[in-house]
């Protein structure tokens, strides 16, 4: 059995974790930290839990318990928290804040598993993708791979009110969100730094680099990815929109087939051969992925669930990589129907 512990475990992505892993048949939970709700059970703040176990959150860490930490912190919590506390050496971690998504001073693997599953099998470190960046890199990554990314790349996505986190804020209260939709983070979005990491990673050598215009800002020579966010009047899901200018007019058929290659052994993102709805996606770890060629121009819709596949439900896709087990275990969950 793979022992657990995990950080942060009070929230949107720690409950949704605790929901997959009490199913998980080769987990045990070891501790499920938070300072707050020490003494509670889990159930007192994830009330969907009621039923399924009588578990408590607890003050304590024990590292040296577990094989395997989930953190669960906001951005920036992580390194900090590292800092701080000393984690065992054989204990391995799985951090889904953004601290260590980009490639540096660390030994932490890009847990993307579509490109990076054997990397994630050999990694004791894994930083797991945001979701924004998750459910766009995947309606790209075709096209990346074939270098056919030489012309600003436009990208509406819309997101669910989980996305934001369980700390209630002036957006995230039901009166200002539902029948309501808005922009926010106009091409500044954070996640904008990971996508252009992995789409320079997959790019022929040749073809033009992706600008990350959070660094480099506008007019640099390259290509960009202009990034419009939305908050969408709906709990949870991403809707992505991406459309790509090519050099030169391909037929819908080629590019069809790119993408059926390139994910046809890729666990949970499937091309479907209509535009996907985001119930199809809600509550799964799936991502659909589909094409519309017009000429020069490919529009790519991309489906996620920003807590599962945007989240913990990829995260523990990786932890099954990294423990040597099927990526699909575990995982098996239900889209909503209605």
């Amino acid at each position: 059995m793979i022992r657990v512990g995990i950080l942060g475990a009070a929230g949107y992505t720690g409950g949704e974790l605790i929901r997959l892993l009490i199913h998980h048949p080769e987990v045990e939970i070891v501790f499920a930290n938070s300072e707050s709700n020490a003494g509670h059970k889990f159930y007192d703040v994830h009330e969907g839990l009621l039923g399924d176990t009588e578990m408590e959150f607890t003050s304590e860490m024990p590292f040296g318990e577990v094989d395997v930490l989930f953190f669960c912190f906001g951005h920036g919590k992580s390194e900090a928290f590292l800092r701080e506390h000393e984690v065992p050496e054989g204990v391995k971690i799985i951090d889904l804040a953004q601290d260590f998504r980009i490639a540096g001073q660390h030994d932490y693997v890009y847990g993307l598993p579509e490109i990076h599953r054997e990397q994630t099998r050999q990694c004791r470190h894994l930083a797991n993708p945001g979701c924004f960046a998750t459910c766009i890199q995947l309606g790209l990554l075709p096209l990346a791979s074939a270098g056919l990314l030489t012309h600003d790349i436009s990208v509406n996505a819309i997101t669910g009110s989980t996305g934001a986190g369980q700390k209630p804020g002036a957006t995230t209260h039901f009166s200002w969100r539902t029948h309501n939709l808005s922009t926010y983070k106009l091409f500044t979005h954070q996640h904008l730094h990971e996508i252009c990491q992995t789409l320079n990673e997959l790019r022929p050598q040749g073809t033009p680099a992706v600008v990350d215009t959070l660094d480099e800002g506008y007019g640099k020579e390259g290509i960009t990815v202009d990034f419009i966010p939305y908050r969408g009047d709906f709990p949870r899901g991403i809707f992505c929109t991406e459309v790509i200018t090519l050099d030169e007019a391909r037929d819908e058929e080629q590019v069809v087939e790119l993408y059926k290659h390139f994910y046809q052994d890729a666990a949970f993102t499937h091309y479907c051969d209509k535009a996907p709805d985001l119930k199809q996606v809600v509550n799964t770890n799936k991502a659909l992925v589909h094409v519309d060629v017009f000429g020069r121009k490919v529009v790519v819709t991309s489906v996620i669930d920003n807590l599962l596949k945007g989240a913990v439900g990829q995260a523990v896709q990786n932890m099954n990589l990294m423990f040597g087990l099927d990526e699909k275990t575990g995982l098996q969950l239900k889209a909503v129907a209605f």
